[in-house]
């Protein structure tokens, strides 16, 4: 994963584009499996197609989605919800705020695309929470993005 920065305007920076599989942490944020709110975003789609999180709004409440940690352990948390909004009512407290126990969120666009704008008009925010912590079959290895799957 790519570390991520806030912009001058507040928002979070997003990953290069020129690797659609990409996906990035807020680095200055906690990372995932730890107590806060860990931060994921990536792309939906670019100019050569799908991207990482093309299928994120698909996911359903009670899937799982499984992140590989720099301590070579993985760190899987349970969706709450998925939600959609606009880019001009993005509520940055409720997805962005501190938790008190270990948290996820992952980020994409979303929320339909303005064609003469040649942009989103919103993001596809997951909600989830820290269900379990297991030791990764291969340490070190590490993905370029969460891995969604449905409840078992």
């Amino acid at each position: 994963m790519h570390p991520l920065a806030l912009l001058r305007d507040g928002s979070l920076s997003s990953p290069p584009e020129d690797d659609r599989n990409l996906a990035g942490w807020y680095a200055d944020g906690v990372p995932p499996g730890s107590t806060g709110t860990a931060i994921v975003a990536g792309h939906v789609d670019t100019a050569t197609g799908p991207a990482v999180f093309y299928n994120l709004g698909a996911l359903k409440k009670g899937y799982t989605v499984e992140v590989p940690r720099a301590d070579g352990r993985t760190a899987v948390f349970t969706i709450d919800a998925i939600e959609v909004y606009s880019r001009k009512d993005f509520p940055s407290r409720k997805v962005y705020g501190h938790a008190a126990r270990a948290e996820l969120r992952v980020i994409t666009c979303g929320g339909g695309f303005d064609e003469e704008a040649h942009a989103y008009l919103g993001n596809v925010v997951v909600y989830a929470h820290l269900t379990g912590v297991r030791q990764s079959p291969r340490p070190g290895l590490e993905p370029p993005a969460p891995t969604p799957s449905a409840p078992r």
